[in-house]
């Protein structure tokens, strides 16, 4: 059970509040602050019900006090005298919260309760910060296999170099987070990132985005734009989605990258810049060189350090990790409390084939811990278009595998084998066994008769 430190300076309270939580709670009484202190340094505390006022003593002197020996102590005020500003200086002493006496005792409970909750995702959240620290992740990426370990290595090494760099891996699979790492870890961190997606601007604006316009260029153009290329000065510019940039901008990035000028829509002066390009993109770029889409002489000047990004299927060794990583950060920001998931439903997340790789796995762990109901996440309370189309799969799967007949298996046999698979196939449905093989429904009924006869 939690251990609770109860401390007023009246033994009825004392006695009253230990005598209606010793069901729940190991229960511990002090009535003086020496008393009390001694028992934080001695016991094992989780969670304090601390009076505001012990007599000539202060409660929010012993609260800070109790904050030095133990910082992860839950710490609640309770006073008969509730003001906005005492409780004010409790929460900036750093109690969990305020109560006001009389006291009632649902709402200690709840509190009691939600303190709890709050310890134990604080000491989640510390073990989760130590993996960190025993190189299980990497400037916010988190992975300890070795597919991840071998771009972290590369990050390692590009971070202070200036060099082209083409990240390159399927959708999902974090892109954008090597990039913000090469940066923030390198040189340039004091230095502005700037992101842009070519797929999602129009090509219209994208010129303008990227290299700024003098005013009375175009309609709208009420006064002159710096581009995003001169405002990253000194920095990185990372372009998401880089096959999607338009052939007609290709020519200029290629001059940006070779001679760092750009030259803004309406104006004849060029630019010096001081900017490394980061390029990223889920696209075979080498295709789309070979269909004319893509110039080949930008291509090499992009893929000068090219970076892959592993799919989760290369990693399944930190799904346990990215899991516990992702509940964390769904529990705290979405404000609930303590949460797990079910072996049931680990397993199933453990053995999930990720199409859309660690954005999916986020975005599946945000849904369970937004709309589950109790502390334990369970497998019915995972998406449920997600487990449709995994159930829809593997029904599929069963339907596209083949039957291995061995060699010196009579005919009758094979046959055997190829009907009876056939009808596993369809889960027993003998109509559309029947349809797949080419016979009537009755000559299936008289096979499967036959064969319980030999058998």
């Amino acid at each position: 059970m939690p251990h609770l430190l109860i401390v007023d300076d009246e033994p009825s309270i004392c006695v009253s509040l230990s005598f209606a939580l010793e069901d729940e709670y190991t229960v511990w009484t002090a009535t003086d602050p020496q008393e009390a202190l001694e028992i934080v340094r001695t016991k094992e505390i989780d969670c304090v019900l601390l009076d505001l006022s012990l007599g000539t003593y202060s409660g929010l002197e012993l609260l800070a006090t109790f904050k030095q020996i133990k910082p992860e102590m839950t710490v609640i005020m309770m006073t008969a005298y509730g003001t906005i500003e005492s409780s004010v200086q409790a929460i900036k002493a750093g109690a969990y919260h305020y109560l006001a006496k009389p006291l009632r005792m649902d709402e200690v409970k709840l509190l009691l309760h939600k303190a709890l909750d709050y310890r134990n995702l604080h000491r989640r959240v510390q073990a989760l910060s130590e993996a960190v620290r025993q190189q299980q992740s990497y400037a916010g990426i988190v992975g300890k296999g070795p597919a991840i370990q071998k771009v972290f290595q590369l990050i390692e090494k590009v971070k202070d170099i200036s060099s082209s760099i083409l990240i390159t891996g399927e959708s999902g699979t974090g892109k954008e987070l090597v990039a913000r790492a090469i940066h923030f870890e390198g040189n340039r961190r004091d230095a502005p990132f700037s992101v842009i997606n070519c797929a999602a601007i129009p090509e219209a604006l994208l010129e303008s985005e990227l290299f700024g316009h003098e005013k009375g260029t175009f309609t709208g153009a009420y006064q002159s734009k710096q581009g995003l290329f001169e405002r990253s000065q000194g920095g990185t510019v990372f372009l998401d989605e880089i096959g999607e940039i338009p052939i007609a901008l290709q020519a200029k990035l290629l001059r940006v990258i070779q001679e760092k000028v750009v030259t803004p829509l309406g104006s004849y002066e060029t630019k010096e810049v001081d900017i490394r390009i980061i390029a990223a993109t889920n696209r075979q770029l080498e295709e789309e060189v070979a269909r004319g889409r893509f110039r080949e002489d930008l291509f090499y000047r992009l893929n000068v350090i090219p970076i892959r990004t592993p799919s989760l299927r290369e990693r399944r060794e930190d799904i346990p990790l990215l899991l516990e990583h992702f509940l964390c950060h769904s529990v705290v920001t979405l404000g609930k409390g303590t949460k797990s998931f079910s072996a049931e439903a680990k397993k199933w997340l453990y053995g999930y084939a990720y199409p859309g790789n660690v954005r999916e796995l986020a975005n599946i762990v945000e849904y369970a811990v937004a709309l589950s109901q109790g502390e334990v996440i369970t497998l019915d309370e995972l998406p449920p278009a997600l487990m449709e189309r995994t159930s829809s799969q593997r029904q599929t799967d069963r339907d596209q595998e083949g039957i291995v007949i061995p060699s010196g298996v009579t005919l009758e046999e094979a046959e055997r084998r190829i009907i009876m698979h056939a009808l596993e196939s369809h889960g027993g449905h003998r109509k559309k066994t029947a349809e797949q093989l080419g016979i009537s429904e009755r000559g299936l009924r008289q096979k499967l008769k036959q064969y319980q006869e030999i058998l």
